[in-house]
């Protein structure tokens, strides 16, 4: 399919890159690595190896010359590759840490930012190949840099799987208390109705419905979106739903044109963009500041869910005229260290714990990129999991929960990661236990509304 874009959308392209913050986030190359299944690790390892650098040898290259040629910025390349739970499983090892390591080493040897997929899809049960890879993620983050892991523990169709919840509430505490600050935990994502094709970290991974190799782009413009609505105080909330709606507009095409461009260079299918407005910490780059230029004092006062709403609808619709190969999330991301609006409204006393879990009803995701104190038990982890799981089981909806428990910190207290990962305050949790309610196991059925047949 042809794709071409007019002289007047390169100007405003311009404008958005120089001024308003707007970049491509990321492209990166879907990889099947149901070819490479062994019933021996190490000659499994070398196949992955040998997949992943053969497919994605040129992915750097090609995000280098496309930014170039058109003068946006392609922050990240990136790999997302078959849930290795399902790939490990033949080697009837009893820990996949050296397929991490693997990943991490294929990664590094092509250049790319991050790699996706370290995962398993358990929203139902957990084979034993299932358990194996969750139970080797907190050695498989802090012996990786690149790596990224994700975890499916519940959909609309299945419920939710507390027993998977409870593991995952002690795989995430295991695994701030053996990487600096935590770290390993920003890697590391839980989902409710994860989808197949989404493009962004942690949470990518390449689903059984992909084909063996596709492009995915994901495209972000908080900034654009922000200094659009500066000096709309007159507009009625419907001029403003129709003003985000044409910018989303704008920002789909310049990640449809690299999306096309992409595929053509690397000679690998396009499969989806995902517009997402991923804020990042530099100041004017901000989900929240969106929201207060919509007119709200501060992010997290009364009234923000609802402009959230209005915002993640408008996105959508945008996008949706823009291309018709819209998928991944697209919408908006709350990660509180990644925005520096958040951090502010956070510092403010505003914008707590049970706001954000309010929002997440609306938005992209979930509670994402959330410090909270050290010593916050497994079964408090697993409840916010459970919480946030919840939320969109009812809601048909993608949530989220990427938490990190930072040994030594308490309420109040900074933690730095650095680059578009950010800084985050500590936030407290709630008094109280779940413990028993957590321990009970089990499943969460599946809502009545999931019978659609």
């Amino acid at each position: 399919m042809s794709f071409s874009i007019q002289n007047n959308e390169i100007l405003e392209t311009v404008r958005m890159v120089s001024d308003q913050h707007f970049d491509v986030r990321t492209i990166t190359i879907g990889i099947d690595l149901h070819d490479c299944i062994d019933t021996d690790i190490n000659r499994l390892n070398e196949k992955i190896f040998n997949k992943i650098t053969r497919v994605g040898k040129n992915l750097v290259q090609t995000a280098t010359e496309l930014s170039a040629k058109y003068g946006v910025p392609i922050v990240n390349q990136r790999i997302a590759v078959t849930p290795i739970a399902q790939i490990g499983a033949a080697t009837g090892a009893d820990s996949y840490v050296s397929i991490a390591q693997t990943l991490d080493k294929a990664a590094k040897a092509i250049g790319i930012s991050f790699i996706g997929g370290f995962s398993a899809l358990v929203h139902k049960g957990m084979s034993p190949a299932d358990e194996v890879l969750i139970r080797s993620i907190p050695k498989a983050m802090a012996c990786t840099d690149v790596v990224c892991s994700s975890v499916n523990i519940g959909s609309t169709r299945a419920g939710i799987n507390m027993d998977a919840v409870r593991l995952m509430g002690e795989t995430i505490r295991q695994t701030a208390e053996i990487t600096p600050e935590g770290f390993g935990c920003a890697k590391l994502v839980v989902f409710c109705n994860a989808v197949e094709d989404n493009p962004f970290m942690a949470g990518a991974f390449h689903g059984a419905g992909e084909a063996d190799c596709v492009i995915n782009v994901g495209v972000s413009g908080p900034g654009v979106v922000c200094a659009a609505l500066q000096n709309t105080q007159g507009l009625s909330l419907t001029e403003v739903a129709e003003l985000v709606k044409k910018t989303a507009f704008k920002i789909t095409r310049v990640g449809e044109l690299i999306g096309h461009e992409a595929s053509k260079m690397l000679g690998i299918p396009f499969g989806i963009l995902d517009l997402s407005l991923a804020p990042t910490p530099a100041v004017g780059d901000s989900v929240a500041r969106i929201l207060e230029a919509m007119g709200l004092s501060v992010c997290g006062t009364h009234g923000t869910t609802a402009a959230l709403a209005l915002l993640n609808d408008a996105v959508k619709k945008g996008g949706m005229m823009a291309s018709s190969a819209v998928g991944g999330l697209s919408g908006a991301f709350i990660p509180v260290s990644e925005d520096e609006g958040m951090i502010a409204a956070v510092e403010a006393g505003v914008l707590t714990l049970d706001k954000l879990e309010a929002m997440t009803a609306v938005c992209s995701v979930g509670l994402d990129m959330i410090a909270v104190p050290g010593d916050t038990p497994a079964s408090t982890l697993a409840g916010i999991i459970a919480d946030e799981a919840a939320i969109g089981l009812i809601n048909s909806k993608t949530t989220a929960v990427r938490v990190i428990p930072v040994s030594g910190k308490d309420v109040g207290d900074y933690v730095e990661f650095g680059g578009l990962l950010g800084r985050a305050p500590v936030m407290p949790v709630k008094s109280g236990s779940c413990e028993v309610f957590i321990n009970r196991g089990g499943r969460v059925p599946a809502p009545v509304q999931s019978m659609k047949n």
